[in-house]
Formats: C-alpha cells, structure tokens, sequence
C-alpha cells in the first residue's frame, strides 16, 4: 500500500471538482481514499468546501472523517449541518468518538441532537459517557464490547456473542461477568470451542484479567496497556461492574497528545497551543519562560558585576564564560530529560538518594574528561597553567552540580505531583546558568587569588 501524501495538487484538483459541481468524479476521488486521509484533506479546504465534501460522502464514512477531523474544522463543519444530520453521523459512530463530538457542541444543540438519535440504546451509551470526565479512563472508554455471564452455558454465550457483536467493530476480547455485572474475568476462544455445548462458562474463563477504574487517569491507563502489551482493558466503576473497554487507538492518542505537551513543555511553552493558534495565544504560551529567561540572564549579569575585580586581573576568565554557561546548561537538560523520560515510562527504580549519587559519578566522570582537554586547551593557547587550571577545575565542579540538579528537580517537581516535563527546558537552563556563573567565579577567584 502506497502512503497517503497529500499535495497542492490534489487540493486544487478537489476544489475545482467543488467549485464545478462535478460530484461524480470527487466521490469516485474519495472512494478511494482513506477516511483518515479525508479528513486531513478537510483541514485544507475552507469551511464551505469542507462542508460540501462531508454533504456529500455516505453516512457511514462521514461519520469517520468526522472523529478524525482537527476540532476547529469538525466545529465549523457542525455548524453548517442539521441537527438531523449531525444525529445521523453519531448513529455510525462508537460511542467514544460519539461522546467526544457531542461534547463539543453547544448544551441546547447536544440535546437536541440525542434525541434525534434513533437508537435509543446507543443514545443512552452516549450520555451515559458524557458524564465522565474527559481526563478519565470513563471520558476515554467506548462502551461497545462483548460480554458474557458466568451462569450461561457455551451454547447460549454464543448465542448472546453474535448478537453483541454485530455492534462491535473488533472484538479483542470476551470479557466475563456475574448477576450483577461484575468483572470476573475474560474468555478464552480455544477453551469457548473446545468444551461441550453444555459447560456452563464458570467452569472454562480465566479469572485473571487486568482492569482499570473508571476514575483513573488516561496516562497510567497507557502505562498498564504498555506495560503488558494489551490492545484492549476493561472498565469498572466502584462496585467492580463492567462499564466499558479502552481500545488501543485510543491510547496512542493519548501517548501522542502527551508527547506533545511535554516537547512544548521542554521548549519552555506552558499551554498547549499548535502553529495555526492566534498571535496572542502564542504569546502567552511562550512569555512566561522568556520572562524567566530575562531574569536569569539579569542575575547572571548581577553575578558578573560583584567579581569585577577578576575580569580586571585576569579578562581571560570573562572568555570562557558563555562555554561554563553553556555546558551546565547542556548537562543539566541531559540529566534531567532521562529522569523525566523514566518517569513517564515508569521505569525510574530506586531511591532518590541512589539516584543522585550515580548522577554525581557520571557527572564527575565526564567533568574529568572535559577538563582534561579544556586544560589542555587554555595552558597551550593562553600560556598559563594557573589560570588553565581554575577554568577546568570550575568546568568539573559545574557539571557536577549541574547534573544533581537536573536530577533532582524533575524527581522532586514529581513528589509534588507537578508535570516534571517543566524541568527539561528554560527552567533547567535558566537556573544552571546562574549557579555555573557563580561557581565558575568564585572557584576561579579562589584558585586565582584575586
């Protein structure tokens, strides 16, 4: 299969096919093409053109290009359809992705909405769904799955499996309940065909089964589906009861969306904004850790001015100021990038303590490694072993603690239940500068003896 590349060609080719009213050869274009594919496509028509393409494809696909739509383009598109219509659209839909559009519409027009729904059980699913937070397993599960009692015997769980199934677009797996709906456990196919008709389902499921509630948070719901390769979890709510399955499209999702929010996170943008946003938007994305940017660079520059009497004796110091600065810099991002990535794969093991201590060994390693070629470096282009010596001595001394801090921050932003994605970028940067500054004077100031 060839992927999908999207050109100006094709966008002209299809805006022209628009502006004609030639729908024949646009649905014979769209045939052929991925609802995923339409939907970025969408995003680069105006709102009239991409709700003349949506209009005009069948329900069944519509519905699809919808979920996948960016939410601003899905929103104008809405806008410019019927209640009826958009009803239509949700009937096609599983219920999450049904949930997540409603979501987005305006409380009167929801309602009017649902109750164009004719299937009044899918509506009900919907609702139901709309009462979870979004930030939850419950805001991200669908409740489409198969579900069998423990008490049925095979013949009539097969029975009851065919039915379920015709509204389920994979069946990942057979989940096992009680009277009263309890998660018990799931159920195996081979062992489904392999006993008699006549076996009661108690006897044949597996008891063990990995579930989150219904409250959990979507990131630790990505880390059980990661950890333990899972394409599908089951949902319970507080009395154990079965409420729905997370699918593993939905956790890729929530894996990207993540990823993203950490890079702008570790860029020093503390909202989550995308390129097309408005100027202001950007704006007070990205001013807060300019800001802070500014004043570190003002208590770097404070520093400087209270050892004047260095940079009169000895003005070499003052040219390898942006290199200590720099490298403390670096290093404290490294350190703090692989502490932050431990966390989020949950793969961080060991004391805080521990942590640190190694930190400090590997820093002090590669502070040796540096300052060896840095002294080396200064005494044969400068001639003079002393000063040589104080630069190479603080460029150690600033790893080191460069390192610890790094480090430490994102562990410690973490304890406190703060996203330690923070500590990855001006945050990190901004305050080694600072301490690299202060140690790299002072250490030079004592070795120099000015």
């Amino acid at each position: 299969m060839t992927p999908f590349k999207l050109t100006d060609e094709l966008i002209g080719q299809i805006q022209l096919f628009i502006s004609e009213g030639n729908n024949k050869k646009l649905q014979k274009l769209m045939k052929e093409l991925h609802y995923a594919d339409i939907a970025e496509i969408s995003e680069e028509l105006n709102e009239e053109e991409a709700t003349y393409l949506i209009k005009l494809l069948d329900s069944e696909k519509t519905s699809d290009v919808l979920a996948e739509m960016d939410e601003d383009i899905r929103s104008a598109v809405l806008n410019n359809l019927s209640v009826k219509e958009i009803a239509e659209e949700l009937e096609e839909l599983d219920t999450d992705d049904a949930a997540d559009i409603v979501g987005e519409l305006p409380d009167e027009m929801a309602e009017k909405v649902i109750s164009q729904i004719e299937d009044r059980e899918h509506a009900e699913d919907i609702v139901d769904l709309l009462r979870y937070d979004e930030n939850s397993a419950g805001g991200l599960m669908a409740k489409e799955l198969v579900q069998v009692n423990e008490n049925w015997t095979v013949t009539q769980c097969v029975k009851e499996m065919r039915a379920q199934a015709e509204n389920v677009t994979r069946v990942h797996s057979i989940y096992v309940v009680d009277n009263k709906d309890r998660l018990k456990g799931r159920l195996s196919l081979k062992d489904l065909l392999t006993v008699s008709t006549e076996t009661h389902i108690k006897e044949v499921y597996i008891p063990k089964v990995d579930s989150v509630h219904v409250n959990e948070k979507p990131e630790e719901v990505a880390k059980i589906m990661s950890k333990y390769d899972l394409e599908a979890i089951p949902v319970v709510d507080e009395l154990g009861r079965l409420v729905g399955r997370i699918t593993i499209d939905d956790i890729v999702d929530v894996i990207r969306e993540e990823a993203d929010k950490d890079y702008q996170l570790a860029a020093g943008i503390s909202q989550d904004v995308e390129a097309d946003d408005s100027i202001w938007e950007l704006t007070r994305a990205r001013l807060p850790w300019l800001i802070l940017g500014l004043f570190g660079g003002l208590g770097a520059a404070v520093i400087m001015g209270s050892f004047e009497t260095i940079i009169d004796n000895a003005p070499e110091i003052l040219f390898f100021t942006p290199l200590i600065a720099a490298m403390a810099g670096n290093v404290g991002v490294q350190s703090s990038a692989i502490i932050v990535q431990g966390l989020a794969n949950d793969d961080l093991k060991g004391s805080i303590s521990n942590r640190l201590w190694k930190e400090m060994l590997l820093a002090l390693l590669n502070g040796l490694i540096l300052a060896a070629l840095l002294l080396l470096f200064t005494w044969f282009w400068k001639g003079d072993f002393n000063t040589a010596m104080a630069i190479s001595i603080s460029l150690i001394a600033v790893i080191v603690v460069a390192g610890l801090i790094g480090t430490f921050i994102p562990l410690f932003l973490d304890k406190r239940n703060i996203d330690p994605a923070i500590a990855t970028g001006p945050f990190i940067t901004t305050s080694n500068d600072i301490f690299g500054i202060l140690i790299y004077f002072w250490i030079a100031k004592v070795i120099l003896g000015i």
